[in-house]
């Protein structure tokens, strides 16, 4: 498994015991409050500083992409779910979790006034779409829920075979 923008590791307990996990986020101060994390649990996880718009593996390498409200913040959020679908394997598994534009107008209108503050200030965007981009890449998505107004959405979404 391969988790997108670890940052400090509030994943971890999640994992099943016994799974594989690398970890990375641009951040190497996130990366050193994950290795606390991991150790605190007793988990073995190799982590790296790394960026996701240009993934340090090759094709194919990994059976599991996670990546949770991380992709809002990312500069090019295509490449980077580009990279996501290259790593995994044929038949491989993409989670995701993000922020998304809302269903209802008025608060997409909120979510719009919202970015013009935090986009140049600090890179978060609240309206993209990021199951657009997985179908895009040919991902067959599995699972898709949107909750919290619906500008919070999870999916699950499979590399073909």
């Amino acid at each position: 498994v391969l988790e997108i923008a670890v940052g400090t590791g509030l994943n971890l307990p999640h994992y099943p015991a016994g799974v594989a996990l690398r970890g990375i986020d641009l951040s190497p101060a996130m990366v050193e409050l994950t290795r606390a994390r991991a150790a605190e649990l007793g988990r073995d996880v190799d982590l790296c500083v790394g960026d996701a718009e240009h993934l340090d593996l090759p094709d194919g390498a990994v059976d599991t992409v996670v990546c949770t409200f991380s992709l809002c913040g990312i500069p090019d959020h295509r490449r980077a779910v580009g990279e996501m679908v290259r790593v995994l394997r044929p038949g491989g598994l993409l989670l995701l979790a993000d922020h998304v534009a809302a269903t209802a107008a008025p608060l997409r209108a909120v979510q719009r006034l919202a970015e013009l503050g935090s986009v140049p200030l600090v890179g978060e965007h609240f309206r993209r779409r990021p199951a657009d981009e997985v179908r895009a890449r040919g991902l067959e998505v599995l699972e898709s829920e949107r909750f919290a107004g619906g500008v919070v959405e999870r999916l699950v979404a499979r590399r073909p075979s």
